[in-house]
């Protein structure tokens, strides 16, 4: 089947000119098949922390089970586990499960591997396009679109400048500055690091992969929202807390997400994030990201580990 219209063509998109293809579609997305429902993948970007980025685990997972289902399905929604912590210095297998296809709707299991041993599993459900007479949906927060607000580089440059910025946060901002990480960040309400104040539950910023993917296949764009999806989305649940507490340790449990409407993971996209609790060592976030046109694109849900130390008043911003 052709993949659904460009939702976003009559927007303006703006596709960057020339053949520059985003590494996410030729490198990180791009598994090698070894055999019949078995893939390997490789990294692109690993996170300060050392450990795979889980959005990358993601997005390669749902790469290998959408290698498994016909042209005339699309994924409607998937839900995983991170059960290990992954190892950056060697590649991760992908096994895929046909559990069911059926007339409308059809399921696949995948499990990531490495060392002998499940990293991740997740269970993908695809379906047919069938219209329906019941459709409804919330209304996008009123931002400034991302032509008004600052790159999350300039961002970090605009606080490397300021002088009140502590020589050891100036070491961390350079490192993330370094990072080449594949999608771009406008947020909507920065906050000055230099200035830790108590926020609430929420943010929001305009993201898009880096490079161009174009119309293409729904489902690949469907694998490149899975991995930007669970970039900063846990960071959300630390916000009310941040001015008194710093992370020791925070990593994702589990990460589901719902498709509603085509989209280009290359157009901008807002990612509205929020943390309705956070208790026992774990956060819950949910997100929603809509489209420029207003529409909801996708819905996404996490749980996570967060443990935390108090801030050492000698070095507290």
């Amino acid at each position: 089947m052709s993949p659904p219209q460009d939702p976003e063509d009559e927007q303006g998109g703006g596709d960057p000119p020339g053949d520059l293809r985003s590494v996410l579609v030729t490198s990180v997305l791009n598994l090698e098949p070894l055999d019949e429902d078995l893939f390997r993948g490789t990294h692109y970007w690993v996170p300060s922390t050392q450990r795979l980025f889980g959005g990358q685990i993601v997005g390669q997972a749902l790469v290998a089970a959408a290698k498994s289902v016909s042209e005339d399905v699309h994924v409607h929604s998937l839900h995983c586990y991170f059960v290990r912590t992954g190892d950056p210095k060697v590649p991760v297998l992908y096994q895929v499960e046909r559990t069911r296809t059926g007339a409308s709707f059809s399921v696949r299991f995948v499990k990531a591997v490495q060392h002998g041993r499940p990293i991740f599993i997740c269970q993908a459900s695809f379906q047919k396009a069938q219209p329906s007479p019941l459709q409804h949906q919330f209304s996008m927060p009123a931002v400034p679109p991302p032509e008004e607000l600052l790159s999350h580089e300039a961002l970090i440059d605009q606080c490397l400048r300021d002088p009140k910025l502590q020589e050891m946060y100036q070491v961390g901002l350079n490192r993330i500055a370094a990072q080449e990480v594949p999608i771009e960040i406008k947020l909507v309400n920065p906050t000055n690091p230099c200035k830790l104040k108590k926020m609430e539950p929420k943010q929001m910023f305009w993201v898009r992969a880096r490079g161009h993917i174009g119309e293409g296949d729904m489902k690949m764009h469907c694998c490149v929202a899975a991995y930007i999806s669970d970039f900063a989305f846990l960071g959300t649940a630390i916000l009310p807390h941040h001015w008194q507490y710093k992370v020791d340790f925070m990593v994702s449990l589990d990460h589901s997400m719902w498709f509603h409407a085509p989209f280009r993971a290359d157009h901008w996209m807002l990612y509205e994030c929020e943390s309705p609790w956070a208790g026992g060592s774990r956060g819950l976030v949910h997100g929603r990201l809509w489209r420029q046109d207003g529409v909801l694109a996708v819905s996404c849900a996490q749980e996570g580990v967060i443990r935390v130390k108090p801030w050492d008043s000698t070095s507290k911003l």
